[in-house]
């Protein structure tokens, strides 16, 4: 008997989240290091490819504030619902949804007209050889968003509008994005990598 997908939602009150903000490492995290949070330094940070929220939902964690940027509708409305639902949890959730703003639209058009000194990207990566691999909820998402075809072109705006920044979040072992310049440097981890282009 075939399983039936859960109704993708997003949650940050169980589960890998509510882990992840217990016991993930603060700002010695990878996502963290990456985005330039250190003792004393927390930029303001937007995320242009805000997908479930987990990434943001963590970086407000630690104290950042953050615009996450979605253009799916669908992937919009989830986002909404699952920050309402913590917010009403009140205390600390309720003050991390607080640093978190969301916007619907084309980070292409919104990043110029938002100030950010460190721009987080995280397209839906390349289909993998092996589909097992890929967790239920991330292929859900794939389902409603599709394939990011134009990650290059907002990387190279989001480079020339960070004011300190641009974070590409991508498998560890997948090719450099063509037509983007070489990183400064990058972040390894065992499944993902952080490619970090710092400006200026």
């Amino acid at each position: 008997m075939k399983r039936v997908a859960a109704e993708l939602r997003v949650d940050f009150v169980n589960g890998s989240v509510a882990h992840r903000l217990r016991f993930g490492g603060g700002r010695g995290q990878d996502l963290a290091k990456a985005m330039g949070l250190r003792a004393g330094k927390t930029p303001i940070i937007i995320d242009a490819t805000a997908g479930l929220g987990r990434d943001s939902f963590l970086l407000a964690s630690l104290g950042a504030q953050v615009t996450m940027i979605e253009r799916s509708e669908k992937m919009h409305a989830l986002l909404t619902d699952g920050m309402e639902r913590a917010a009403s949890e009140g205390g600390q959730l309720r003050e991390i949804i607080g640093r978190m703003t969301l916007m619907k639209g084309d980070a292409k058009d919104l990043i110029p007209e938002l100030s950010g000194e460190a721009i987080l990207i995280d397209p839906m990566h390349p289909e993998r050889k092996n589909s097992a691999l890929v967790k239920q909820d991330l292929r859900q998402v794939r389902e409603i968003v599709g394939t990011d075809d134009d990650a290059a072109d907002l990387v190279r705006l989001a480079i020339k509008h960070a004011r300190k920044r641009v974070v590409l979040k991508w498998p560890a072992k997948a090719d450099p994005i063509e037509g983007v310049q070489a990183c400064s440097h990058q972040i390894r981890g065992k499944t993902t990598r952080y490619d970090v282009f710092m400006i200026g």
